[in-house]
């Protein structure tokens, strides 16, 4: 297999089969993800009385990767379907249920676990059925074996949502496995349609991101940058976190990275800049939010500060300059969702996370492997494991 500019040979003599993998393979799976949702008619008869109750709280929620999804989410939940919606780690849930769980409320429970053998995972659950009057779980992972999908054959009011084979990652760091959650739930939750239409486009931008962007990711890995900073916002700020944490993951802990809202980078964050400083801004197609976006990419590239300064776009119609990068669409598709020559619905920034993210993914791979990790099991030291170890889950005694 082939990827990103490297051969089969390179890939395997570095160790990074698998997330190189992993990484490629998405475009391919996002329509199979789709129409995996599209087809559970279960599914949708179990979610649609729990979406219709307006007092319904919906807590989204999952450990380091799987806890972004959730923070992805949870902005167009709240705006489409003028849902409570909390994005809520599994961690915070168990450290604190009380402050994070709400007994009198009905709430939907929407877990994310690649494994689903994250103590804290399994652990979240109890803590809800213990808690909760009224709660339905909405479980969504990659592994069949897992106790969380295993569990929800015995909670009161629970759905599984197994996805392919494929979307469980055998390398450490979740690349498969998040994009692919994250766009089941978004169809399952009726956030991005399930049109086949939709998830083709979705595939080409991803994939366009894989062919067409590799010499972009290969000068910005020679640059050797030692802090990268990811910027997005609303949806595009989980998915910042999530980019930081995959540069983290991958790099060993080597090169610093941070993901934050570029509103909310001035108020301190912006202290991390200097000349080994890469940022990558992630833009958004919401109109006006992407006034604040370019407000703050056109200040820190008059400021000069950072070694260099990216912004990821849709959009043709953005001031031009050398250092953005438009994730176009196949012209030669079309790129419409109905007639022939009918303009395409911009896509909404929940969809943009999918091909922004495949970026993020690869240039974390490529920076590991210049760094001469292995990033199919970067952490040399094995203090950090693929699937959380030494977690100590304590009973909790509190009152409803």
């Amino acid at each position: 297999m082939e990827a990103l500019g490297l051969t089969a040979t390179q890939i395997h003599a570095a160790g990074a089969y698998w997330t190189a993998r992993e990484i490629a393979q998405q475009p391919q799976m996002w329509p199979q993800v789709v129409r995996l949702i599209a087809a559970d008619k279960a599914l949708a008869s179990f979610l649609t009385p729990l979406l219709e109750d307006p007092q319904l709280r919906v807590v989204l929620t999952g450990a380091g990767t799987s806890s972004f999804i959730g923070e992805c989410l949870a902005p167009a939940l709240r705006r489409e379907r003028a849902q409570r919606a909390a994005a809520m780690p599994t961690t915070d849930i168990v450290a604190s249920p009380a402050s994070a769980l709400a007994p009198h409320e009905p709430t939907l429970m929407v877990h994310f676990s690649r494994s689903g053998n994250s103590p804290e995972s399994v652990a979240a659950l109890e803590l809800a059925e213990q808690r909760i009057e009224r709660c339905a779980h909405l479980i969504v992972t990659c592994n069949r074996h897992g106790e969380l999908y295993r569990r929800a054959s015995s909670a009161r009011s629970a759905y599984a949502v197994l996805l392919p084979e494929a979307c469980n990652d055998q390398s450490f760091a979740m690349t498969s496995s998040f994009s692919g959650m994250l766009l089941a739930a978004a169809v399952a939750l009726r956030l991005v349609s399930a049109d086949g239409t939709r998830a083709a486009r979705l595939a080409r931008l991803g994939a366009h991101v894989l062919a067409s962007c590799v010499a972009e990711l290969t000068s910005l890995v020679r640059a050797q940058f030692e802090r990268v900073v990811y910027l997005g916002s609303s949806e595009l700020k989980g998915l910042a976190r999530e980019a930081a944490l995959k540069m983290l993951e991958l790099t060993d802990g080597k090169v610093v990275s941070v993901g934050e809202a570029p509103l909310g980078f001035r108020h301190g964050p912006k202290t991390v800049l200097d000349g080994s400083t890469l940022v990558v801004a992630f833009l958004s197609n919401d109109a006006y939010t992407r006034r604040y976006d370019l407000d703050l990419l056109a200040e820190l590239r008059r400021d000069a500060v950072a070694g260099r300064v990216i912004a990821l776009t849709n959009r043709m119609h953005l001031p031009e300059h050398s250092d953005t990068l438009v994730l176009a669409e196949d012209a030669a598709a079309g790129g419409a969702d109905g007639a022939a020559g009918t303009p395409a619905e911009p896509l909404t920034d929940l969809e943009l996370c999918l091909p922004y993210v495949v970026f993020a993914q690869a240039l974390a791979m490529l920076r590991s492997l210049s760094l001469g990790l292995t990033p199919d099991s970067p952490n040399a030291a094995g203090t950090v494991n693929r699937v959380v170890q030494g977690v100590s889950i304590y009973p909790y005694g509190g009152a409803r």
